[in-house]
């Protein structure tokens, strides 16, 4: 993966602690609100937080009660408001954090740049038919966590500018690094590199936001 160059982590306060990976030495274009996938904490996904800081994007990423985004599905809210003023904001997330992102995404259409899912999918409640940004999935080749019949029923309720993307070789815990989880598949390629395919997939994504 490529140096991101230098890069600051802190801890700042937006109704809870929240986890901010942004550029050290430029002034960023835009925000990635990244809401965790369940019982993670946002540590593991500092990695992506610091691949995207030399794409001039802040990464948010928010600590939720009992380690589960449903329990405040609507925090982006005051993430982006508090530590995001004036920026374009892309709401994401892993897993069930993925389905929430997706849920606030359908819920705050006017003030969402963009939707990120990881190894996720919106829930039914989630109507995104007419959403007026883009969003991306990223699929893992062996998955065995994510429910494939669920996500591909859920095709309809996506943006009309949709994009997936399966990282080949991948697995659903390669999208954080908190280590093996049960009932996962067996990867065929090594972490380094679903990372740098993810890196690769989100840059690309996240460079048309700003």
């Amino acid at each position: 993966m490529a140096d991101a160059g230098p890069v600051t982590t802190r801890l700042a306060e937006a109704g809870g602690r929240v986890l901010v990976v942004e550029p050290a030495q430029t002034e960023p274009t835009l925000a990635l609100v990244f809401y965790t996938g369940a019982l993670v904490r946002p540590q593991a996904y500092e990695w992506i937080g610091h691949a995207l800081a030399s794409r001039g994007v802040r990464t948010l990423i928010p600590e939720f009660g009992a380690d589960m985004a449903f329990t405040n599905a609507n925090r982006a809210e005051i993430v982006a408001e508090t530590l995001a003023p004036g920026l374009p904001v892309v709401i994401g997330g892993h897993s069930l954090g993925g389905a929430m992102a997706a849920q606030y995404a359908a819920d705050h259409k006017d003030v969402v740049t963009g939707l990120v899912m990881l190894g996720a999918y919106p829930p039914d409640r989630a109507d995104l038919g007419d959403a007026p940004f883009a969003a991306l999935t990223l699929l893992a080749e062996h998955d065995q966590v994510l429910d494939a019949d669920a996500q591909a029923a859920s095709l309809d309720r996506l943006p009309p500018v949709h994009e997936e993307v399966v990282i080949t070789g991948a697995v659903h815990s390669f999208f954080g690094r908190y280590g093996p989880q049960a009932g996962d598949g067996v990867p065929t390629v090594t972490r380094a590199e679903a990372e740098r395919q993810i890196t690769a997939t989100l840059s690309r994504f996240t460079d048309g936001m700003a």
